[in-house]
């Protein structure tokens, strides 16, 4: 058996991986595998500004298309500023290979160049982290690091590759394409199905409460069919955003939840006398939040068993397959409580949409309202078009107010709310089309979370990605100051500004707007949005009533 470079054996393992976009910083550690990435004819390597970044992006390929996204860095920082975008993406389910170079083994236990125990720093942001400490581990450990990345809970894999290692030889080859596919699961015993199917049945108020793990275009669709024959109330976890349909949303849908409680999936949820939870995840929305008396009667459906507790102890646990577990569960189920005949549900139903009555097509010439523009923004996208929404008090009010018909079309980040992801998602999700780059994606972050990955700009607009960016500005990190304020009566280190974004813009080749006052809002938002390219948008964003989002918290004995 002829023996091959370990570089070419990890790329033809990533090819074999149905990888078609690689993110990376170059350098020293790393260079034999960018060397071979270059003569690759099936996979786009893609040089970011910065490592962090280069995660976020793998992250949303993971979360988009379903098969791990891949980052490489080099030792030392490069592989250290992978931290935050690991953890993040491990935390909100989403898959990634992470690939670092190290120094040569004979080196490793020296005082040398760039030399750190990055695996111990980068494993506990990870599901694993494994050196490949001889050339014949290489297919091995790679192999494993994608199917543990993509197996439930997905998360990230990191894989260490001395650069000795990556230049040496090895007889055993890449693995092909059909090991890399995790094994599927099944449902769960029927006994146990039946059991839920009579509690779903027999309920008055059964709510049907989505999560991260039930987000997945697969799953969606079933849970979907199991909606059209069995319509029962539907709320919906940040991550889960588009899991209803426009033909369903008026009659099962009644919100997100997350944050503060004090929506009317919050008052839906504490009223229901059975909540099946489906790929619910706490990292998204803490039990202890939504069910403080831990008394709401609970099942649970997913992967893996629940993190049982004080305020989350499901008297049934559905493990397996989400999907087959809720097609399993819509044969079995012979009747369902109607959320439209539900006075309840009524009254949830028209308060979810109150807000759009009261906007008015115009308001003057004072600073942008968020709800205006959230509307003008609705009215200008298709269903088709991905939103990527970086966190700040833009990501709260874009998570609550702006409707996704379809699953992963509004991202977010919701497990730890990392700022700076709306740009680099926003990247991966155009780079990912067919053909790349082909239509037009939507990013939103504020001033303070922008500058965290603005200088990926640079990268959008040498990939020729068709990007609308939209900051809103207020020259303050505003999610911490509302919330400073209702502590303490006042906020502390939170004032930005100095900046002018349109400027900004065109320094880096994109084309800069700037929206002053609601009166430029549909004009200048049908402008950015026609430019074929990258464009930001500086919205100059009213935040006076912000307070109303953590408002009206609702009372523990809601009846």
């Amino acid at each position: 058996m002829a023996e091959q470079q370990v570089a070419s054996i990890i790329v033809d393992s990533i090819h074999n991986a149905d990888v078609k976009v690689v993110f990376g910083i170059p350098g020293a550690k790393v260079d034999s595998i960018f060397d071979t990435l270059s003569d690759h004819p099936e996979i786009k390597l893609v040089v970011c500004r910065h490592e962090q970044n280069a995660a976020f992006m793998a992250a949303a390929v993971g979360r988009i298309t379903g098969t791990p996204g891949v980052c490489i860095a080099t030792s030392g920082p490069g592989a250290g500023n992978l931290t935050t975008g690991l953890v993040t993406a491990t935390s909100e389910g989403d898959p990634v290979v992470a690939i670092i170079g190290s120094v040569p083994r004979l080196l490793s236990t020296k005082h040398t160049h760039q030399s750190m125990k990055a695996l111990d720093i980068l494993r506990p942001t990870a599901k694993s982290a494994t050196n490949i400490d001889v050339e014949d581990q290489a297919a091995e450990v790679i192999l494993a690091a994608f199917r543990t990345a993509n197996s439930n809970p997905r998360g990230s894999a990191v894989i260490s590759i001395p650069m000795d290692v990556a230049a040496g030889k090895s007889k055993i080859k890449a693995f092909q394409s059909s090991a890399f596919k995790p094994p599927l699961y099944g449902p769960a015993p029927i006994e146990r199905i039946r059991e839920v199917a009579s509690r779903i049945s027999n309920a008055k108020l059964p709510v049907l409460f989505l999560g991260q793990r039930a987000s997945s275009p697969v799953v969606i669709a079933a849970v979907r069919e199991f909606l059209v024959k069995h319509p029962i109330a539907v709320v919906e976890t940040f991550q889960a955003a588009g899991a209803i349909p426009q033909d369903l949303a008026d009659k099962v849908f009644f919100g997100r939840v997350g944050l503060f409680r004090n929506q009317t999936g919050d008052r839906l949820l504490a009223k229901s006398d059975l909540i099946i939870t489906l790929g619910y995840d706490p990292f998204e929305y803490d039990a202890q939040a939504w069910n403080p008396d831990g008394k709401l009667t609970i099942v649970h459906i997913d992967y893996t068993s629940c993190d049982y507790g004080a305020y989350y102890n499901p008297e049934t646990e559905l493990l397996g397959s989400v999907r087959e577990n809720i097609m399993a569960l819509g044969k079995e189920i012979s009747q369902v409580a109607d959320p439209t005949k539900d006075p309840f549900c009524q009254t949830l139903s028209k308060e979810l949409r109150a807000w759009q009555d009261h906007l008015n097509s115009a308001q003057g010439d004072g600073l942008v309202n968020p709800l205006q523009f959230i509307s003008a923004l609705q009215q200008r996208l298709s269903h088709d078009t991905t939103v990527t929404v970086d966190v700040g008090t833009v990501y709260i009010y874009m998570m609550r107010y702006f409707f996704a018909y379809q699953p992963r079309k509004l991202l977010c980040s919701n497990g730890q709310q990392t700022l700076g992801v709306g740009m680099p998602w926003a990247i991966a999700a155009s780079l990912v089309q067919e053909p790349p780059c082909s239509r037009k994606v939507v990013s939103l972050s504020g001033d303070g979370g922008f500058m965290f990955s603005s200088q990926e700009l640079s990268t959008a607009v040498q990939q020729q990605c068709d990007i609308t960016h939209f900051i809103w500005n207020d020259e303050a990190y505003n999610m911490v100051e509302f919330q400073e304020e209702m502590k303490y009566g006042r906020s502390s280190g939170i004032h930005l500004g100095g900046i002018d974004f349109v400027k900004f813009a065109e320094s880096f080749g994109a084309k800069g707007f700037r929206i002053e006052n609601c009166s430029q809002i549909e004009q200048v938002m049908d402008q950015a949005l026609a430019h074929k390219g990258v464009s930001l948008v500086d919205v100059r964003i009213d935040y006076s009533n912000v307070k109303e989002l953590a408002d009206h918290l609702i009372k523990d004995s809601v009846g």
